[in-house]
């Protein structure tokens, strides 16, 4: 990914995802996140839809993620604890407006700047940028769902990105399976492993496994 970044920005994405860069430099910030975290045709894939299934079926008591994208809600599940937040939640820095992804993107001055149409201000993303802390509620409900679940199945993360990589060691209950294309530090401690596509492992199949 860093090499897509470099090749038309100046700065890698930790630098201008940051909270200080979004505040010395409005115009760049935006126009980096507009171009490379905002995908408005992106549809959920057989794992969002199969969590979702587990979810009605009663399998399921809760998902805990690092994605921004709200494509696990668009596929029907309910109960997401968004560690990083979503870019489909949008609020004005001075009067706390709410928008919509796509009101704010019709919000944009001559700069590519998203401004509230109340008061002018900045709309900023409901999305934590790097230098910002976690929401305290949305951490602490997704510790307690881990700590009363007794299957925890971790999937598509190579569990370094931290403090949400620390999440797993809350968890208490009978079995663990992680789910990642690459091995990760905490292999050893699962008792299941697959070394996969998240999407391929988590499809219809896995439902079908519950529904027997």
């Amino acid at each position: 990914d860093n090499g897509l970044y470099k090749k038309k920005y100046p700065y890698p994405a930790e630098i201008m995802l940051s909270h200080s860069f979004y505040l010395s430099h409005p115009k760049e910030f935006f126009d980096f996140y507009f171009n490379q975290m905002i995908y408005p045709d992106a549809q959920p894939n057989k794992a969002h839809y199969a969590l979702s299934k587990l979810e009605k079926m009663g399998k399921l008591k809760g998902i805990v993620t690092q994605n921004i994208d709200g494509l696990h809600q668009m596929a029907g599940s309910k109960k997401v604890y968004e560690l990083h937040g979503s870019v489909l939640r949008n609020t004005c820095t001075h009067c706390q407006t709410k928008y919509s992804l796509e009101d704010m993107m019709k919000l944009r001055d001559n700069e590519g700047i998203p401004r509230c149409s109340k008061c002018g201000a900045i709309i900023k993303p409901d999305v934590v940028l790097y230098e910002e802390g976690l929401d305290e509620y949305t951490l602490y409900s997704a510790i307690h769902a881990i700590e009363q679940a007794d299957l925890l199945i971790v999937g598509g993360t190579s569990l370094v990105v931290y403090p949400a990589a620390g999440l797993i060691n809350y968890f208490h209950g009978k079995h663990l399976a992680l789910i990642n294309k690459d091995s990760t530090n905490m292999d050893s401690k699962a008792d299941l492993v697959i070394h996969d596509s998240i999407g391929k492992v988590l499809d219809d199949s896995l439902c079908e496994v519950y529904v027997k």
